[in-house]
């Protein structure tokens, strides 16, 4: 288990080099500083260079500018999958936009575009961040609920790896769908790294339905067993299945 920044000869080329991300960096590391106490497990297993698909657990609708900062810190600069309606508040969306983010339509025709703009990502040699449950766990002991196959599917088509990431204790500094909390300052938030997912069993296959959900549910197991390692406990057998509770899978719910 390792604290601390990142050596700087073991940092991304691209970070080095100046961009958008060094603007963002200087705003908004010191504020998540003062918020979260970063601390590290198997953080050499975080890919130094070349495309990968990052994909952690997603339990505060603040783990994006947690899993940001914990990129940054371990040396690749975040490109995420970005709610769409968020690209058009002032200022942010231009960020977002400038930072090459992307926006994700979860509906219609447009639903499509976000992965074709990862996959662009890909081919320049880039790591991007994305959420295999597409939103906020609805799990009420926040494990990783039933997943998506987007992330998966990226992984597959452009044959790259997909390492999962788990991290614990950013519902201290904001509990799902609460407000921030700023008292005490500097939360422990520890972030664990795993080792690529063996999706061998599914190089070759047709990429449908069965599977992608299959890749999917191997991806996400081997998230809650990163989860389970953090927390010292032993996750759920079975995701939660949103369906299956009536609940809806987007937007805020009373859990």
């Amino acid at each position: 288990m390792t604290t601390g920044s990142e050596p700087a000869a073991r940092r991304g080329a691209e970070k080095r080099r100046p961009s958008i991300f060094w603007l963002l960096a200087g705003i908004l590391l010191p504020l998540v500083g003062l918020l979260v106490k970063f601390r590290f497990v198997d953080r050499d297993k975080f890919p130094a260079a070349g495309a990968f698909v990052l994909a952690p657990n997603h339990l505060s609708e603040i783990d994006p500018v947690v899993v940001g900062a914990a990129s940054w810190y371990l040396g690749r600069p975040p490109r995420f999958l970005a709610k769409a309606s968020v690209f058009k508040v002032p200022v942010v969306g231009w960020l977002l936009r400038t930072s090459g983010q992307i926006p994700v339509e979860r509906t219609g025709r447009q639903s499509g575009d976000a992965v074709r703009a990862a996959e662009e990502l890909v081919e320049k040699g880039r790591m991007v961040v994305v959420y295999p449950e597409g939103s906020l766990t609805r799990d009420p002991d926040l494990w990783p609920m039933r997943g998506k196959s987007g992330a998966v599917r990226i992984a597959l088509e452009r044959g790259i790896p997909i390492v999962p990431c788990a991290h614990w204790g950013a519902q201290a500094v904001m509990p799902r769908y609460g407000k921030l909390r700023f008292w005490p300052l500097r939360k422990p938030v520890t972030v664990i790294i795993g080792d690529p997912v063996d999706l061998s069993a599914f190089e070759g296959k047709p990429l449908d339905a069965k599977t992608l959900t299959e890749a999917t549910d191997v991806v996400m197991a081997e998230i809650a067993r990163l989860l389970g390692e953090l927390r010292g406990e032993e996750p759920p057998a079975e995701r939660w299945n949103p369906a299956n509770h009536d609940q809806r899978e987007t937007g805020k719910f009373d859990g």
